[in-house]
């Protein structure tokens, strides 16, 4: 063997060693860490999700669960709130908060909401207004709103300083907890009930965040749609509904809080639904239709090798409905065309923690099968979406469902064209420039 060559293979042998230790380090570089804090309020409030009312008692108590991920290089931070909407303006708040106190880039928080319909309002309505105006003819109570942000920040700010070395895993899971919503009768007009015929999204995706030094699950984040109605507009207890019983049986049955990330869930309704109170919602049942699918779902999850976070954002401008009022403090989510033509800025963000796994969401109350159709087209084996998140923007409904007319039209400030739109945008993201990072 000649001197050149046996530099080659020494050079060669090196920069495999290097490569296996920068593999081997950007894995055993991934840290997490999961914070809970209570955000149920000590007086009345108005509750949001039907007509005007206010809480005259507490049935279970709801949360902020706090979840940070770091790589060694990128941090993301995920929250999710036992809490009905919030408006953009709301979130573009407290995203500054962050990033003044923290230095957190606005991609690389999200916050979603669970979408119980008994919780209390936090901050302005924002478009909810235009839509259902007697609804808010009183002002929001700003002391809950500013102890619901205060608890955000600084559960952020704990879990921040409690980040540790954790493996992250992921898989999918099944529960037919859910069913669509969209009931018709012979004159195939929509109404609100159920229609078990109907487009229906029942995978529960699964992300599984283990401690790393003993291998016990840290954290669960679940993603699943389903409405937070099992209690109708009579019921005035506070409660997380569906999604809040089954976060907490589950951190009680694995030892590790559940974020709960709802789906697209415009069109789904829980199986027991609008019922005048948690008894005869049978509400305690869904932690056996959810929540033992979900604790099951997570058992046999292994830790993907190398986790590294990227994140991205793609701002869609889709036509505004025509003579449509906007909210004043939306204005950065609405623009003009040069022909005068109202545009909603609708933004989507996106989540790749590994080569298999990205997630998407929108601040909107989509109908499932448009993440069916992105999750099939997806190139992604772990395609998630995370709807209800970074504020609410209105339904968005397929222009099929359109023509059927009911409720959701009548609470959608888009054209019929719009989930086409977006069917396809984040279709070639994800495809694309998601793929490519």
């Amino acid at each position: 063997m000649n001197h050149n060559m046996k530099i080659f293979l020494s050079l060669t042998l090196l920069f495999l060693s290097l490569s296996l230790d920068a593999a081997f380090a950007q894995s055993s570089d991934f840290q997490a860490s999961v914070v809970k804090r209570d955000i149920t309020p000590a007086t009345p409030q108005m509750l949001l999700g039907y007509g005007a009312r206010e809480s005259t008692g507490v049935h279970d108590k709801i949360f902020h669960r706090i979840v940070v991920m770091d790589d060694g290089r990128s941090t993301f931070y995920l929250v999710s709130s036992d809490i009905c909407l919030v408006s953009p303006s709301e979130y573009d708040r407290v995203a500054k908060i962050l990033y003044e106190k923290f230095g957190i880039e606005k991609e690389s928080f999200w916050w979603s909401v669970t979408h119980t319909h008994s919780a209390p309002e936090v901050g302005p309505p924002g478009l909810p207004e235009v839509f259902l105006g007697d609804r808010y003819e009183h002002q929001f109570d700003t002391a809950y709103t500013n102890l619901v942000v205060k608890e955000l920040v600084d559960g952020i700010g704990e879990a921040i300083a409690e980040l540790k070395p954790a493996g992250l895993g992921v898989g999918w899971g099944y529960s037919q907890a859910n069913i669509n919503r969209r009931a018709r009768d012979v004159d195939n007009k929509a109404f609100l009930g159920m229609n078990p015929d109907g487009p229906v999204d029942r995978r529960i995706g699964i992300l599984k965040i283990t401690d790393g030094a003993n291998g016990d699950p840290l954290a669960l984040i679940a993603n699943y749609a389903i409405h937070g109605t099992v209690m109708g507009g009579e019921n005035l207890l506070i409660s997380g509904d569906a999604p809040g019983v089954v976060s907490e049986y589950v951190e009680q049955e694995t030892g590790a809080p559940l974020l709960f990330i709802n789906g697209a869930a415009g069109n789904i309704a829980p199986i027991y639904s609008v019922y005048p109170s948690p008894q005869a919602g049978k509400l305690k049942q869904f932690r056996a239709l959810l929540g033992d699918k979900i604790i099951k779902a997570q058992e046999g999850i292994a830790n993907i090798e190398n986790v590294a976070i990227e994140v991205g954002e793609l701002i869609l401008t889709t036509p505004r409905k025509s003579g449509l009022d906007w909210p004043s403090d939306l204005k950065a989510y609405s623009s003009q065309t040069s022909a005068g033509e109202q545009m909603i800025q609708l933004p989507l963000r996106f989540l790749k923690l590994s080569d298999d796994i990205a997630i998407w969401s929108a601040p909107l109350e989509l109908f499932c099968e448009v993440s069916n159709e992105i999750r099939d087209r997806s190139p992604f084996p772990f395609t998630f979406y995370f709807g209800y998140t970074n504020g609410w923007m209105g339904y968005m409904l397929t222009e099929e469902e359109i023509q059927y007319g009911g409720y959701e039209p009548t609470v959608s400030p888009y054209i019929d064209t719009a989930a086409r739109e977006l069917t396809e945008a984040v279709s070639a993201y994800l495809q694309g420039e998601l793929k490519s990072k």
